[in-house]
């Protein structure tokens, strides 16, 4: 074994071998050599056995990138760590080995996702193909950082999207809380990142506003989608829940719709009462379609997804700005505020678990509130002549 004190000028000068490589190992720390290929790309390693007598070898840097004096240096360290029953290869080897976020994304979307409620699942991918796969797809799962998640976080956010960055953020927390699940880190990068403030707009109908969507509904070309935003309308159903509805779970005869807990938000089994209306309409989607859904999709099975294309053009052609599909939902809330109904009673229709949620339509109670006043007003000021 060919040993010598190692020194930039001795390691510039070491002859290259014909094939293979050469080691010349350094007279003065055991284990530390300058290694030559056949090419003459030149390099420190430090040859090392384990606690358990395995022998290794590992690369500790090029020259000239790494002078011999700071490659002596570095063999050093790593012979104290291996001293203390360290394996500094096994330790790089395990880290090339370790699981990418795209393997992380991949175990998440086939455990985690079909659990989902498809619209639900189907918004994730979005999220997953533009967003978190091109950012940090190929990092190691371990080697993700708080930066690295409010990086892109932010990024999203200059962009123009502050609400996609916030759905971003909760994806990706949900998915390093499943590496912590899965012991491939010990803690989620994703702490600690400032979300942006989300101010919900909700938006209501008023009666010039209803009959012009009326209208529009009536003369839409896509019928079936016309039939969608009419049975949100008419039950104050998400949109979700329109699209993969089931024939099997409407009793036209009792006039109920049993929307089982795989379909609803709450994930909870949730039974509403239907109008004359809505099962004049339920009546008349069971006799247009053999599909066991309310609204199959184009092939031969399965329901159909997207909506939005006929929704701009109804919107358009009844002049309306700003107003959303899930608005629907809060029109049905709002005419029942009008009829009288209370929040818990407009909390069971619509499907709440949580008071707090039905409570943003408080505020719609403040016209009746003020016509009752006035009745009482007029009783008093007439001397109880109405």
């Amino acid at each position: 074994m060919a040993q010598t004190r190692l020194a930039d000028s001795i390691v510039r000068q070491l002859p290259v071998p014909a094939a293979g490589n050469r080691i010349t190992y350094d007279s003065v720390v055991s284990g530390f050599g300058a290694r030559v290929t056949a090419r003459g790309h030149r390099a420190f390693v430090l040859s090392y056995r384990t606690k358990l007598g395995q022998p290794r070898r590992i690369t500790i840097g090029s020259f000239p990138d790494w002078s011999t004096v700071g490659a002596r240096e570095e063999a050093k360290r790593l012979k104290r760590e291996i001293d203390g029953g360290a394996d500094p290869l096994a330790e790089i080897e395990d880290a090339k080995a370790a699981p990418t976020v795209d393997e992380l994304i991949d175990r998440v979307v086939e455990t985690h996702l079909p659990r989902k409620r498809p619209r639900t699942a189907a918004e994730y991918q979005r999220i997953i193909k533009l967003h978190i796969r091109p950012a940090l797809g190929k990092l190691r799962v371990a080697a993700v950082q708080f930066a690295d998640i409010d990086s892109l976080h932010r990024k999203l956010t200059k962009a123009g999207s502050p609400v996609a960055a916030n759905r971003m953020h909760s994806f990706c927390r949900t998915i390093f809380a499943f590496a912590v699940k899965w012991k491939m880190r010990p803690d989620n990068p994703c702490v600690g990142v400032e979300r942006n403030p989300e101010h919900p707009v909700e938006r209501y109908l008023t009666r010039p506003e209803l009959e012009r969507l009326t209208a529009a509904l009536d003369q839409e070309q896509d019928q079936q989608a016309a039939n969608i935003f009419r049975l949100c309308m008419l039950t104050g159903c998400r949109i979700g829940e329109a699209l993969s509805a089931r024939h099997e779970h409407i009793n036209l005869d009792a006039g109920i719709w049993n929307k089982p807990h795989s379909l609803t938000k709450q994930a909870k089994r949730h039974v509403v009462p239907l109008s004359g209306p809505a099962v004049a309409l339920l009546t008349a989607l069971r006799r247009k379609t053999n599909s066991e859904f309310l609204f199959p999709g184009n092939g031969s099975t399965g329901h159909r997804y997207a909506t939005f294309k006929a929704w701009a053009r109804i919107t358009k052609a009844a002049r309306l700005t700003g107003l959303r599909i899930h608005d629907l939902r809060h029109f049905f809330a709002s005419e029942l505020v009008s009829a009288g109904s209370s929040l818990p009673l407009i909390g069971r229709l619509l499907g709440h678990s949580d008071v707090k949620t039905t409570s943003r339509y408080a505020h719609l109670y403040d016209d009746p509130l003020r016509e009752a006043v006035e009745r009482v007003g007029k009783v008093v000021v007439n001397g109880g002549r109405r």
